[in-house]
């Protein structure tokens, strides 16, 4: 579970083409400073758990407020974490995040051009930016201060042209110490992004692909979502992130967001109306028992041997929160070649496994069906790694090789 605090709402300083708070932002009220700093603790001492602070651009809240709800935090809960595009970081923050003990999230999409789509009013003022975060992201390293990274794979760095510069760059960064990199498969709000930056079926997969060779190649770097897709195939109680565990979209369990007033809300991914709701006061799980008794010809996941794992991936990346992530394909082809590489080293996944995995089906749909989540979930923050018990065997499975049993 994730605590997210948004002192100013989806304020940010860049505007990146393909954000999904685009629609929320549009007509969103709470992108000034006018939060309510004594409420934002009320409703996070009611959470009682640790909590990152998030937007938009967090860092546009002034920093001596910002110090403040730190100062608090780490008194409370011991730790503070925040998710940030690192554009407004200065040298106060650095003494911040150790002063605080905060743990930083980056948003970046590569070095140089293949960060372009995170944009900030021309290419030059991009291009400057780009370089200025990869400094942030080099320096936190160098400290030796806990850092991960979300990138978004797109047609920016994700093409057969580009791609190989972003893995070149993901090496280097293992050099460097970093060891968790979440891979987001673009989130599609309108059909003019589609067209600018989405990546083909295929390309998602040999991207996904060739980071999963990378990763047997690399001292420390894990890449999400490969290490948690290896882990449910071994474990149907491995700890994962948010978006294998059955999100209802009018709860979303995993992200609690409070807002600058202390308003309970949901995770902004959700969100494809522009109106932040407020949490319903039940959790249904309507939406991956429909997935899986609806036929994949009509949009569905029955008989998917994979359902058990994905439960039909997040809602915010299908056109309509009851629908199927719109990425099944490219997931299906990356279960299938872990399945077949797990197999080879003498492993037993879940999926090849039918009575194993019938049992475990219908254990959920039956859990589901009483309103209860599953219980063995771990950490879902956007930008922080939630690993389970296979994590001490999920680099060797994932072996070097060229993907000739590889689903086409």
């Amino acid at each position: 579970m994730t605590i997210e605090v948004l002192p100013v709402g989806t304020k940010c300083v860049l505007s990146c083409k393909h954000c999904y708070q685009s629609s929320v932002r549009k007509i969103d009220n709470n992108v000034c400073y006018d939060y309510d700093m004594e409420a934002m603790k009320r409703a996070l001492s009611k959470e009682n758990y640790n909590f990152s602070v998030f937007g938009g651009e967090p860092l546009l809240m002034p920093i001596t407020d910002l110090e403040e709800l730190w100062r608090w935090g780490k008194e409370k809960f011991g730790k503070n974490s925040i998710q940030t595009s690192g554009v407004p970081i200065t040298d106060y923050h650095y003494e911040l995040f150790q002063k605080y003990n905060v743990s930083v999230g980056i948003s970046l999409d590569g070095p140089g051009e293949l960060n372009d789509i995170r944009w900030a009013g021309s290419q030059e003022k991009t291009r400057g930016t780009t370089k200025k975060v990869e400094n942030v992201l080099y320096k936190l390293l160098e400290m030796k201060h806990p850092v991960s990274l979300i990138t978004t794979l797109h047609a920016g760095n994700g093409t057969e042209g580009r791609l190989g510069y972003l893995l070149d760059w993901f090496e280097d960064l293992d050099k460097r110490g970093l060891r968790n990199v979440n891979l987001h498969l673009l989130e599609i709000e309108d059909e003019q992004v589609r067209k600018d930056w989405a990546l083909k079926k295929e390309e998602n997969t040999v991207a996904l692909l060739m980071c999963i060779d990378l990763q047997s190649e690399l001292k420390q770097l894990r890449f999400q979502p490969i290490t948690d897709m290896t882990q449910l195939l071994l474990d149907e109680n491995s700890k994962t992130i948010c978006t294998w565990n059955a999100c209802d979209p009018y709860t979303t369990r995993a992200v609690r967001g409070i807002d600058n007033k202390g308003n309970l809300i949901n995770c902004s991914r959700v969100n494809k109306v522009g109106v932040n709701m407020q949490k319903a006061d039940c959790e249904l799980f309507i939406r991956p028992m429909v997935l899986f008794y609806l036929a994949q010809e009509k949009g569905g996941c029955q008989n998917c041997r994979f359902w058990f794992a994905c439960k039909g991936s997040c809602p915010g990346q299908a056109s309509d929160w009851r629908r199927k992530t719109e990425y099944c394909e490219t997931l299906q082809n990356i279960f299938k070649y872990l399945e077949t590489r797990l197999a080879s080293l003498g492993f037993r996944p879940i999926s090849s496994n039918e009575y194993r995995r019938n049992k475990i089906e219908t254990q959920m749909i039956t859990t589901f069906r009483s309103g209860k989540q599953q219980d063995a979930h771990g950490d879902a923050e956007h930008g922080d790694l939630g690993h389970g018990d296979h994590n001490d065997i999920v680099n060797p499975i994932i072996s070097h090789g060229d993907h000739t049993d590889a689903p086409s």
